[in-house]
């Protein structure tokens, strides 16, 4: 009996006592932070590089006088390497992990530029752009036929490059050949223009270029790169896979025979 007269009475105090429905209930305030906690907000916020800021990468411009002319990604292991100058203009080619100079290593790569550990602190180098792009060449237009049957003429070929033909000795002293390593090993030969001769231009190529096979044999030693450069002789046809930034393409080669 005890016990049901205290449920009795509890029940009354509830109906008698004046409690709103929801207790004390009042809309939530809006909060607005300060001048300084936006501007902190947008100085996060990168617009054309939104998965960098949302995974927290640093988005500081190295002060090192570097230039990037060549990124090579690899896919299967997410690492890659990267064709880096200093500042007396010697290009090298560093893989991921590697030390460019004391204290700076280059850590990742990406499409258009690098990430460099400098003291702990990572840093970014984009792609050297400052080279003004080539003039395009006026292609003929195309007219419209003017009835049915009428065949529509394809702008001509361009022009032939000119110069005299190459030769063993003009490819010998106008191109240099730098043997690329990556992780103690030789991966290819990284290609730049010596001399005075344009026989590295009329040969296609560009600096920075890296060749990373020859009439199908792949550069792994420097024994390979004494067979290349042995290999350029009267007569020769060469086969050569060069990577040019991320891109593989071939070039071929062929020099004349002296006879």
């Amino acid at each position: 009996m005890f016990v049901l007269a205290v449920q009795v009475a509890r029940l009354f105090w509830t109906m008698l006592a004046s409690i709103g429905a929801f207790g004390d209930w009042r809309p939530l305030e809006p909060a607005i932070p300060g001048s300084a906690a936006r501007m902190a907000l947008f100085e996060s916020f990168d617009p054309f590089n939104r998965e960098a800021a949302a995974a927290g990468a640093v988005q500081q411009v190295t002060s090192l006088p570097f230039r990037l002319f060549g990124i090579r990604i690899n896919e299967g292991s997410g690492l890659g390497s990267a064709i880096i100058a200093d500042d007396s203009g010697k290009q090298s080619a560093f893989a991921v992990g590697e030390d460019i100079m004391p204290g700076v290593t280059l850590k990742a790569v990406a499409f258009d530029h690098v990430v460099i550990s400098r003291n702990g602190a990572d840093e970014t180098l984009y792609i050297d752009q400052s080279d003004s792009a080539p003039a395009a060449e006026p292609s003929a237009a195309l007219q419209p036929p003017p009835g049915l049957g009428a065949r529509i003429t394809p702008p001509p070929p361009p022009p032939a490059t000119g110069g005299e033909p190459l030769s063993p000795q003009s490819i010998l002293n106008g191109v240099s050949f730098t043997p690329r390593t990556e992780n103690g090993a030789v991966t290819g030969v990284v290609l730049n223009a010596q001399g005075a001769d344009d026989a590295f231009a009329r040969a296609g190529f560009i600096p920075g270029d890296i060749i990373a096979q020859y009439n199908g044999q792949p550069i792994r030693s420097p024994q390979d790169l004494v067979s290349l450069k042995n290999a350029i002789k009267p007569g020769a046809r060469l086969t050569l896979m060069v990577e040019r930034g991320a891109a593989t393409i071939p070039i071929a080669i062929i020099i004349p025979d002296n006879k």
